[in-house]
Formats: structure tokens, sequence, C-alpha cells
């Protein structure tokens, strides 16, 4: 075997740098590290791998202030996923990504990938996965656009977990015109393992073999993590290839034979080819280990004639992954596989040399140290706050009149798409496969699973308020941790860690690393406070779109993933309304306010105004509180005051439970703060409960040992939704409960058919 030679011709190459995904600076920084001028390969390969998507060169430095440690978990960033201990041997596999570009161009077939890779990520950890969550972002549903994404993501989503037999089984769906070209395509996932079957992501010991099993290797998803790091624009469409095509089915066979495989003993390490495909999985594996791979490119199994070896290397193809046999058992591995039907091909072998060595015809076509490609270089850079969100934060917003009609303003937000049912949605997908799910899409807050044969139950939940985030990325992103924190304990569940998925727009612009660098250290002060260690995450940076002279960012959205588990999963809340008679108690006395509002977006099209107050140590109480009530039974209805405030609050609980109302809200002492503050401005730390009147005294009792503010807001009766704003007979909403349902059901029905 010989060493490549530097190329001939190496200053075209060098001009040739960004078609590699890589600045001239960096071509120049890989030279250094080489100590040579690298060939085409391995400035391909260099390029993905120091692509933002593969190497986060402009958040890794941002992400290590993040908490990762905790009592509860097992496996912390680094790996496929994140893992935490639930109790009993068992633990939880979860991990959120994204795959927002590829739905931008190719919306089914994005989406469906996106639930794919997302998939391996969990099976890789030696978890079998049982559930789906998405968080998803769509431009305004009355662009033709909008609902073709819409209606392709759904559709994508729905065809992958339905087939591979994986329920979905919450998640969001926000709209604002910021997204209509960059849509938001969010995909957690969560897997149960005991903690003795953890697998990880290496190549283990010198001379140990590596086996490629799955589907063939085409040019599908050719240069994916490379187009995932750079602006969209009118020209994306012509990036089609790099969307990869995924086939469900094999995807199920590749699950079930890789849990046999690693139950069987037979497996020393494995890894999904995810972005950047052959290279990014064999080089992480390899600096895992810390040791270097010889790569057999002849030996990799290929469905299209005449791939070149940086086509091969940084395919995406779906439905492929990468294990390390275990020494006497490559018989054994290949021999399980074939039963699959599953082709499998030994590709490369561990070796001591530290290096990434690329063969063909027995020849060396690219040799780059292992430590180099996953090392790529870090920028810390300056970020300013744009003058006219600033301008938008502080907007004066005092005068704003009141709503003429209360009721109509609620029937107003209740068919807003951020609060609408998404029932058109999630009647889609199969929540139900596996017969785990004790909470049905809709209900509750957050999802709820049975451990089986134990009296566990899993909770999850995705959240963000992208307008908080905004307004104001500090505190917008602890709100967006608070209220997954909150969701959780609102069914019953003890929060235990977070998996996040940072999207935001092009880094070198100063608002945006602004806006990237405050939310991250939101996220750690919220994290921090309430107990939630980051286990893991994505980061997806370049969400803006390129048209000439004009650039549209998203918002900022750093949606947050959490995992809770209940002890009792039989002990455990849903949001709707379940009797007459209930008592309904208004817990915590966050100051709701009109910035940053639904309410405000919708009924004055306006986006300003500061995010709620947000007081760490209250939210943390109140949802103590709540916990430890539906823990001892005193408490099975709860549901979090968030978008919409109160008055939405309480019209969701109405409708989901088919049980009228009548309740006053408390008046504002806070100026400025009217009545359109009282029944739709939004806050931190409240939640509603419904308890029998029985039950009230312990409400109580639980709220004093906390100092937590518990107000009796009325009672559950009749099948009206009656509301009134204490002191203010103007403010009267009286409305059927029919009412309430056609207005909130309408939107997506529209939009979906």
């Amino acid at each position: 075997m010989t060493r490549p030679l530097p190329p001939v011709v190496t200053p075209r190459l060098r001009d040739k740098a960004r078609a590699f995904g890589l600045t001239t600076a960096e071509f120049d920084e890989v030279v250094t590290r080489l100590g040579r001028e690298p060939n085409a390969v391995e400035a391909g390969v260099f390029g993905a791998l120091w692509s933002e998507h593969c190497g986060y060169k402009n958040s890794r430095p941002l992400l290590r202030l993040l908490p990762t440690q905790g009592a509860a978990v097992l496996q912390g960033p680094g790996e496929n996923a994140g893992v935490v201990d639930i109790g009993e041997g068992l633990a939880v596999a979860f991990k959120m990504e994204s795959h927002n570009h590829p739905s931008a161009v190719e919306p089914v077939q994005g989406a469906g990938t996106g639930v794919g890779g997302i998939l391996r990520d969990i099976f890789a950890m030696g978890a079998r996965p049982f559930a789906v969550l998405d968080s998803l972002r769509f431009g305004e549903l009355n662009s033709p656009r909008s609902r073709h994404l819409l209606a392709g993501v759904v559709a994508g989503i729905s065809s992958y977990g339905n087939a591979v037999g994986v329920p979905t089984v919450g998640g969001e769906v926000e709209v604002n015109a910021c997204f209509e070209e960059n849509p938001l395509v969010n995909v957690m996932a969560l897997g149960l393992l005991r903690h003795e079957d953890l697998q990880r992501g290496t190549v283990g010991a010198v001379g140990n073999r590596l086996l490629y099993v799955g589907s063939r290797t085409g040019r599908d998803g050719l240069g994916g993590a490379v187009f995932a790091s750079a602006d969209l624009s009118v020209a994306s469409e012509a990036d089609r290839p790099a969307v990869q095509v995924g086939d469900p089915f094999m995807e199920k066979l590749l699950l079930e034979a890789c849990l046999e495989a690693f139950a069987r003993d037979f497996v020393a390490g494995v890894q999904d080819m995810g972005a950047a495909g052959l290279a990014s999985s064999v080089a992480e594996m390899a600096h895992r280990a810390g040791k270097g791979v010889d790569l057999d490119l002849d030996a990799v199994p290929r469905r299209e004639e005449g791939m070149t070896a940086l086509e091969v290397m940084l395919s995406e193809s779906q439905e492929r992954m990468m294990l390390t046999a275990k020494p006497g058992r490559e018989v054994e591995l290949l021999s399980l596989f074939d039963r699959f039907g599953l082709e499998a091909a030994w590709v490369g072998v561990v070796r001591d040399h530290g290096e990434l060595r690329l063969l063909e015809g027995g020849e060396v076509v690219a040799a780059m140290p292992v430590e180099a490609l996953n090392r790529p270089p870090e920028y810390v850079r300056e970020g300013r706050e744009d003058d006219a969100v600033l301008a938008a934060r502080r907007r004066d917003l005092s005068g704003m009149p009141e709503v003429d009609d209360p009721a109509g303003a609620l029937l107003t937000l209740l068919s807003s798409p951020t609060i609408a049912s998404k029932e058109p949605v999630y009647r889609r997908y199969d929540h139900q496969v596996m017969t785990n799910t004790v909470v049905l899409p809709g209900s509750a807050d957050a999802a709820v699973l049975r451990v089986k044969g134990t009296s566990l139950g899993v909770a999850a939940t995705v959240d963000c308020n992208s307008r908080y985030v905004y307004l104001s990325p500090r505190l917008g992103a602890a709100h967006a941790v608070a209220e997954a924190a909150r969701n959780l304990s609102c069914v019953g569940a003890e929060p235990l860690g977070v998996t996040d998925n940072l999207n935001f727009g092009n880094p070198t612009d100063p608002g945006v690393y602004h806006q990237l660098s405050e939310a991250i250290h939101g996220i750690e002060e919220a994290c921090l406070a309430l107990g939630t260690p980051v286990t893991g995450g994505n980061v997806s940076l370049y969400n803006q779109y390129v048209d000439g002279d004009v650039t549209r960012a998203v918002h900022p959205t750093p949606t947050i993933g959490m995992v809770g588990v209940l002890r009792d999963v039989s002990r455990r809340a849903t949001q709707g309304l379940k009797r007459h008679g209930d008592v309904l108690l208004l817990l915590g006395d966050g100051v709701p306010g009109s910035g940053a509002s639904e309410f405000l977006f919708r009924l004055h099209g306006m986006e300003a105004g500061c995010p709620p107050a947000l007081d760490l140590a209250a939210e943390a109480a109140v949802q103590r509180v709540v916990r430890r009530l539906i823990m001892s039974g005193a408490c099975d209805t709860a549901h979090d005051v968030s978008t919409g405030g109160l008055a939405v609050c309480l019209a969701e609980m109405t409708m989901t439970g088919g049980v009228g109302l009548v309740a006053t809200v408390p008046a504002l002492s806070v100026p400025g703060a009217g009545r359109d503050a009282a029944l739709f401005g939004e806050s931190s730390a409240r939640i509603v409960v419904a308890v029998k009147p029985d039950d009230v005294a312990a409400v109580l009792v639980a709220c004093e040992a906390e100092s937590v503010a518990a107000v009796r807001l009325g009672e559950a009766t009749g099948d009206r939704f009656r509301l009134v704003v204490e002191g203010r007979e103007d403010s009267a909403i009286d409305l059927a409960v029919d009412e309430l349902l056609t207005a909130w059901r309408a939107t997506f029905e529209g939009a979906l058919g």
C-alpha cells in the first residue's frame, strides 16, 4: 500500500474549496493538519465532517456551557443518543434531530427519512424504539406552499413511522410567516433498554472487523451534510439529490436484526450511517476508540455504477448501519443478517495508525488523521442584537385598546394554527401500535407510555415558543425548558433530561449569533434550576432564505424535547374535564401580560413586547405540587396556562373533556394590565387543576407547604363555557362547548382536507 501523493494542481483545488464545503482558510487548516495538500477525496471528506451539521464548529463552544450530568444520566452527549435511568434496571434512550432543508425541497422524503434517521440513532444504543414525537413549523396556512409542505411532511412522518411500527404519540405545530421558505421538521424518538444492553459507537480494539449492513449505497442524499449547512435559495430545488429516499420496511428488518445481534453478544460497537454517511460513521467510531481504520471502498455494496470514492464516502443513502464485530463471532453475525435477508459486507479493519485510510484496488486513495477529522475549527463570533428586534421588545403596549368582543377574540385564538386542534395531523399517525400508549394525542400536556411488566410510565414532550425567543432569546429559551417540564409535571411525570434541537439562521450574522448564544445561556439557566441535564441533541443552522438582496431567517427555535418518569403509570392526569361538580383551581401566581402573546399577534397583528417574566424557583415549586397531587390520587386533571392565556387553557380543558364550566378569572392588579391580559395574557408557573370537592382541602395544604398560591376559579358543569373577569361584566364569555369545538377544529381540517 502507498500513501496518496499530493495533487499536482493544488492552487486549482484550493480555489474550489467552497465546492467541498470548506472556506479557503479551512482548506489551509486541512493542509496544516495533514502536513501536505489534500487530494479531492480528502478535501471532500474534511468538508463534510467539518460542516456545521457534523462538526458543530459555530455552536460547540457554546454547547459546552450546557449541564450534562445528573443522577439519572447514563449516557450524555457524544453518542448516538442520550440515555436516562427510569428505575428497575431500565433506561430510556432519546434524541431529537432535524430534517429542515430536505423537507423544504422534498417534504415527503425529507420528513420520512428524518424519522428513519432518528430511529436508527435510538436502536444503535441497544434500545427498542417505542415512540416518536414531532415538532413542526410552517408558514401561514393561507399560503399554497405552506399547505403543500404541511401535507407532505405529515405524509412523510406517517408513512415511515406507521410502516416501521413505531407510534407517533405527540408533538406540536407552530405557524408563522417567517417559516414560509424554511419549514422546521424536528423529530424526537425514544427507546427502551436494560442498563446492561447499552451499546456504544466504537470500533473497539485493533484487528476488529467492520461490517456494513443494510441498503446498498447510491447517490441519493449525496452531500446532505453540506446542503444542511448552507442557506436555502431559489436554486435549492436543484439540490433534490441531497434528499435521501427512505424504505421503512428495510428499516424494520435492520432494527430487528441489530437488536438480536446485540442480544446475542455479536457486536462490539455500532453506528448509524447518517449525515455524511460512511465518512462520519467510521470516523466517529474510530475517534471514540482512539484508533485508525483501513476502509475498503471496493467492498461497499452499491446500487449505482461508476460511483467515485468521494460519492461512496459521502452518500447518505438510508437504512445503513456500521457494526464492529466481536472477535470470533463474525460468522454468526453474517449468518444472522442473512437470515433477515439483509445484505452485509466486511468493509474495514481496525488499525493502530490513527488514520482513516480509504482503499480502492488495494491502493490507498486517501489518508486522514482521525483526530483531525473529528476536531474541526471552532468559531467564537461577536453577537449583536438586531435593532429592529430590540425596538419591538421595548414597544410600549400600555395604550392598546381592549377588544370589543371577548367571546369573538377567544374563538379567533382557538382557530389560530398554533392553538387549533391538531387532530387532522395526528389522526394520520398510528399512535397506538405496540400498545404502550396510555394517553392519546391531544388529550394531555405530554405523551405517556406504559412500560410493560412494571408499574412505570414514561412521559415525553417537545416545546418551544419561537416568538418568545425571537423577542428575547435568553428568556424565551428558558421558557421552552420551563414549559416542557411543566407539561411533564401536568401528567404526573418527574422530568429527567433534555434533548434539544437548536434551529437558527446563519451564525455569521451577528444578530443570529446573538440569538444562538443567548438562547443557550437561557437553556443552561433553566436546566440547572429545574434539574434537567442535556443529554444530547442537534444544531440546525442556516435556516434562512436568500433571494437576491433579500434574506429572511426563521425565528430562532431552540426546541426542547424532555423525558420524564411516572413511578406508577396508573396515577396520571390528562387535561380534559371529567366530572360535573369538579372544582377548578389556579395554582401559581405568575403575572400574565400581552407582550409576545398569541393574542397580541392574532388580534392586533403585532409581534412585540417582552415575554412574561420567568421565576424558575416558583416554576419548580408549582410543578412539585402538581406532581405530588397526581401521585397521591388527589388530582387527575391538570393543564398548564401557556399560549393564549387562561381563557384558552380553560377552553381546552372543556373541549377535550366535553364538560362545560363556570369560572371567574381574577382581576389583575398590575398597572396597565386589564381585562384582555387577564383573559388572554400569557405567563409562566401557572397550572389549572380540577379536583373533586372533597380533595380541595388537600390541594390547599399541598400548596401552602410549597408557598404556592391557589385561587378557586369555579367548577365544571353543564355544556356551556361561561367565563368572566372579576369586576368586569363587559368581559363575560358565554359560549356552547360545540361553538368552541367548531372554531378549534376547522383550521387544520381546512388545511389538510
